[in-house]
């Protein structure tokens, strides 16, 4: 069974890459579509099987290869943790392959977008399946390829090759310290696979390592090394920058990229490697401090964005966040469990907003919205569905996952909790406000778009979000995202007089099943995940040393801390629905009020400009320089430039001596004899 969830995928990818252009397009999606609801299928059934039932186990697919004292096997773990996301992978991109047939349909290149899709999942699932760290590494990379392919899927556009690099690139720094952490893994453990590093981590727990020049503590630089790849990955702060401009791909990307898959493939690593951050604290610290930051930094950006994809996306980035904070404090399970939910909801504002889009043919931008929910009703509801979840609304999924967070948090006492515990309930505030900002500018108030309402709409289009341009990144603000690349080029509202039409039902099934477990999918689960049913669901999967109290804690936090994201979601909505419906100036004369801080949040705290100063300029005048100079006039001028090219010359002058006179070689021989007998007088060779 485990062989047919990992495998099914690859199947679909040689399909319809090495065959769909002779089998077609229909066909191909047909294919890699079905193995994927197989393999989804499969994934449930080993769910109950394992989390419900009889427990952990381990599949050798082939030893993969041995050398010296390392052997690393190809082999599937398969425990809980394994078990939770092999549902959440093939369930949303079973979901997202299904959505694509509709969203991809004008597209003529399908079989090899299906085909990306489905080796993106393949790779996904090497990882969450792998039984050590090198296996890891190679489902890792995997699914940073998949994702450099999938986000620069339209290559005719400029925007999306350098989206694709930038994401590329970026991933490849944090990357770099996985590879260091590894490395140091079996340095400290003589052995990469898990079953030979957890049984042993308390051992090594006050060992040092000199790195550097400096004594540390190994397993701190382990974890802190591990820990940067996931930074990459899950794109948290100062890694982050890739994640915005990852928009450049299709929507269904965005939802398979940014909902389930790639980005929570750092949460998941922590989380398996929960033995080895145990035992160093100060790494859980930097865990902490990293994702309560990058929860406030992503919410306040996300709070002045127009472009709905960039908005949904700097939730992800937000809610990610969160889930490091749940790993850093401890409360492994709780983290998890926010995956689990948000998978759900993310995917579901995705694919939403990729209905929305579908409908406003190919317009992004929010501020040439307004008043869809009476054109496309059944994506007004599901995209209200989403958004309550994600802000936390009483018994949606969000509710559970992300209050336990919060709480856990708060009564945390590991360095850097408290900080977490403001940082995350400020963003819970944020998220609401600019979740249902998104809401309120595109589905209710006056249409912005269309021929009579683009005059008419001018006033409240620069209301809802004034246009500034200085500092702001080449794609611009809003709507440079717009999509497809068949898609008839992009205009400042409407095209046309079409009016805003639902999507297909191939489109809006995945919705309402997204949909369901947005609403449900936090009770069902919140007892086994971090409630009462703990021991009997995770049955080892997830490491708590003996003194991390922090899930029964959580659960006697005092009442003004459970009821505080709630309240910060009231407000956010109250702040939201006043500035977007009673007084749509108002937004605007905010703005106006405070042009720096607008900027500096427009611009998303400056880090693409920050980074192009400090890195890529100096990296293109290194470069320069080496080519130029180091390439140019020292190897090229002293070699094919220099010795080379003398020796040509040489050779040159001695080719027109050979003239074929008999008369010029008798001179030459007659200058060759006259300088032997000269040299041999001179020198005195024949005396004696």
């Amino acid at each position: 069974m485990y062989h047919a969830i990992v495998f099914l995928p690859l199947v679909g990818f040689l399909i319809a890459g090495a065959l769909g252009r002779f089998i077609g397009a229909r066909p191909s999606e047909v294919v890699t579509t079905s193995l994927l609801f197989v393999s989804c299928l499969l994934s449930w059934v080993a769910f109950v099987d394992v989390a419900f039932g009889t427990g952990a186990t381990r599949v050798q697919v082939a030893q993969w290869f041995a050398s010296g004292d390392m052997v690393v096997d190809w082999a599937f773990r398969v425990d809980t943790l394994t078990a939770v996301m092999l549902v959440v992978v093939t369930t949303v991109s079973a979901l997202v392959h299904l959505y694509s047939i509709g969203y991809m349909h004008e597209d003529p290149s399908r079989p090899r977008f299906f085909a990306y899709l489905s080796l993106f999942t393949f790779a996904m699932l090497m990882l969450v399946t792998a039984d050590n760290l090198v296996q890891m590494f190679f489902g890792w990379e995997g699914v940073g390829l998949a994702s450099y392919l999938l986000i620069g899927f339209w290559y005719e556009k400029d925007s999306a090759r350098a989206a694709a690099i930038k994401a590329f690139i970026v991933n490849r720094v944090g990357d770099f310290g996985f590879a260091l952490g590894i490395f140091l893994v079996f340095v400290l453990f003589g052995s990469v696979a898990f079953d030979g590093i957890f049984p042993r981590a308390g051992e090594l727990a006050t060992q040092t390592f000199r790195f550097l020049g400096f004594e540390w503590h190994a397993m701190t630089l382990a974890c802190i090394l591990l820990f940067m790849g996931a930074m990459g990955k899950s794109a948290q702060f100062l890694l982050h920058t890739w994640l915005p401009d990852a928009m450049e791909g299709p929507t269904p990307v965005s939802a398979l990229i940014h909902a389930a898959t790639m980005v929570t493939a750092g949460v998941f690593m922590v989380a398996r490697l929960s033995p080895l951050f145990e035992v160093a604290p100060a790494a859980q610290t930097v865990v902490i401090v990293i994702g309560a930051t990058t929860a406030f930094f992503a919410a306040t950006v996300g709070l002045v964005q127009n472009d709905i994809k960039r908005v949904i996306a700097y939730s992800t980035c937000s809610q990610l966040g969160y889930m490091f904070v749940g790993l850093g404090v401890g409360a492994y399970s709780a983290g998890i469990f926010h995956l689990f939910t948000h998978a759900f909801f993310k995917a579901l504002l995705f694919l939403g907003a990729g209905s929305v889009i579908h409908a406003m043919h190919h317009e992004q931008d929010i501020r040439h919205m307004g008043g869809l929910r009476r054109y496309i009703p059944f994506t007004a509801a599901m995209m209200a569905i989403g958004t309550l979840a994600l802000t936390g609304f009483p018994f949606t999924a969000g509710y559970f996952s992300k209050d336990a967070i919060i709480e856990a948090a708060y009564v945390s006492h590991r360095p850097g909790a408290a900080y977490a515990f403001l940082c995350t309930v400020i963003a819970a505030l944020m998220t609401s406000f600019y979740s249902w900002r998104l809401y309120f500018l595109t589905f209710e108030g006056k249409a912005r778009w269309g021929a009579g309402a683009h005059h008419q709409g001018a006033a409240a289009h620069a209301a809802h979000a004034p246009h500034v341009h200085e500092g702001v990144e080449h794609h611009g603000i809003g709507g440079a995202d717009a999509e497809p690349a068949h898609a008839a080029p992009h205009e400042h509202g409407h095209h046309g007089d079409h009016t805003p039409h639902e999507s297909p039902w191939v489109m809006l099934i995945p919705l309402l099943v997204l949909a369901v477990g947005a609403v449900v999918a936090g009770f069902a689960f919140k007892e086994a995940f971090i409630g009462h049913s703990y021991d009997a669901f995770w049955k080892g999967a997830l490491f708590t040393a003996s003194d991390n109290k922090v899930l029964e804690e959580m659960h006697h936090a005092p009442l003004w801390v459970v009821l505080s994201p709630a309240i910060m979601m009231v407000i956010g909505f109250a702040l939201a629905f006043w500035m977007y419906i009673r007084d749509p100036a108002k937004p605007a004369q905010l703005a106006a009020e405070h042009p720096l801080l607008y900027r500096f949040l427009l611009n998303k705290w400056y880090f693409d400009e920050l980074y192009d100063i400090l890195f890529v300029r100096p990296a293109m005048r290194l470069g320069r320089f080496l080519w130029k100079t180091g390439d140019g006039r020292i190897i090229d001028g002293f070699g094919p430039d220099g010795v080379a090219a003398r020796v040509v010359d040489v050779t040159r002058g001695v080719v027109r001596l050979q003239t074929g006179y008999v008369y010029h070689y008798a001179f030459a021989m007659l200058i060759g004899v006259a300088a032997l007998i000269t040299w041999y007088l001179t020198t005195g060779a024949g005396a004696h």
